[in-house]
């Protein structure tokens, strides 16, 4: 199996990524086994974050990379918390999702259901190494809305506030299979594997 770094710590994420990933026999490993410490992401978007992030894991530990950067857009927001979702409230850790989505709820308090419209969007990058002169990139989005209080318990992130139209509930109330066929990850995922290459 080709070995592959996550650029990330998240056990949601590897989780999910791991399922997402299995038709390729890739076995994906986090950063944190190796010691690598997490990327400063100071880019402006999605995919620079997620290209920042895959390198400073290719160096960290010389193989391959893959890196997403995902984040919630809400259209009442002019598209915040957009890419500082994971540190939204300012907390980071455990509880830093709870805090997130209360701060989300405040901010959406006075705002009715038909003007809380939302997406999550997922930018995936594939790096081989470091210096890699054209990383493999991919995008994702998931159209939905967002509820007036949290609905289910799967999922991690703003799963339990963001509404599926399509499937009449929260994507923290889908079963994982079904959240892997439709998510923005799994979208991403899905345009990376169609032309993976790796290795080469």
């Amino acid at each position: 199996m080709t070995r592959i770094v996550l650029a990330s710590g998240n056990p949601g994420k590897l989780e999910e990524l791991r399922v997402l990933l299995a038709p390729k026999r890739v076995e994906l490993l986090s950063q944190e086994e190796f010691g690598v410490k997490p990327a400063v992401e100071d880019g402006l978007s999605f995919v620079e974050n997620a290209l920042i992030k895959a390198r400073n894991a290719c160096l960290g530990t010389g193989l391959a990379a893959i890196a997403d950067d995902s984040g919630l857009e809400v259209d009442a927001l002019r598209g915040a918390p957009g890419i500082h979702s994971a540190r939204y409230a300012g907390v980071e850790g455990p509880g830093a999702d709870a805090e997130n989505n209360r701060k989300l709820l405040a901010a959406l308090a006075q705002v009715p259901e038909a003007e809380r419209g939302a997406r999550f969007q997922c930018a995936i990058v594939l790096m081989r190494h470091g210096a890699d002169p054209m990383p493999l990139v991919c995008q994702g989005s998931w159209e939905g809305r967002i509820l007036p209080e949290p609905q289910g318990e799967n999922g991690f992130g703003y799963d339990p506030l963001f509404f599926v139209p399509g499937e009449n509930r929260s994507s923290a109330q889908l079963p994982p299979e079904r959240k892997n066929l439709l998510s923005h990850r799994a979208q991403a995922i899905g345009k990376l594997l169609s032309c993976w290459n790796y290795p080469r």
